[in-house]
């Protein structure tokens, strides 16, 4: 099964993705860890990674595309994988054709999300959690990936979840939704 998690930063993919790989067994791939990982590295391609996470952009689509498809052609997502991050625009998800089987959207409030990312701010979890960034990030979400949802509600096969509830609960209903 091919599925992909969407929702505003700080809507808890990351965790669902997590528990939807140990439930269905099958691989889970968070784009925004490539690219934190990229960013790391001493390359061109590095530096521009991490002065566009840093500021809280998103990666161009000419350069998401390419570094996702090559993620998903490796051997162990063959049989499918839960990807989180991906596609974050309309374009990205038009020019991805990947046979993706579901779409789940995990639904938070703005004031939901910054709440729970805010508190990650002292934690040092991410150099770009600062809290101008967030912001950014939350607007990035409404300006270009909201549009991604509505292509995948028309395609009938997006799963609507309210991502306000307790992580079991979430996780139930998105199991229910699967079968």
């Amino acid at each position: 099964m091919k599925i992909i998690l969407i929702g505003i930063q700080g809507s808890g993919k990351s965790t669902q993705g997590n528990l939807l790989k140990d439930k269905l067994g099958i691989e889970y791939l968070s784009s925004g860890h490539i690219f934190r990982q990229m960013a790391m590295e001493k390359t061109p391609l590095g530096r521009y990674m991490k002065e566009t996470l840093n500021a809280g952009f998103l990666v161009s689509d000419e350069k998401v595309i390419p570094i996702i498809e090559e993620y998903l052609a490796k051997p162990e997502y063959a049989k499918g994988y839960i990807l989180d991050g991906f596609p974050r625009t309309s374009k990205q998800a038009e020019d991805f054709s990947n046979g993706v089987d579901k779409v789940i959207y995990l639904k938070v409030s703005d004031k939901e999300a910054l709440w729970r990312l805010s508190g990650r701010v002292d934690e040092g979890v991410r150099e770009d959690n600062t809290l101008t960034a967030i912001r950014k990030r939350i607007q990035l979400f409404h300006d270009q990936t909201e549009p991604v949802i509505d292509f995948y509600r028309n395609k009938g096969n997006l799963i609507e979840v309210d991502g306000e509830r307790d992580i079991n609960t979430i996780h139930q209903d998105i199991m229910t939704n699967l079968k």
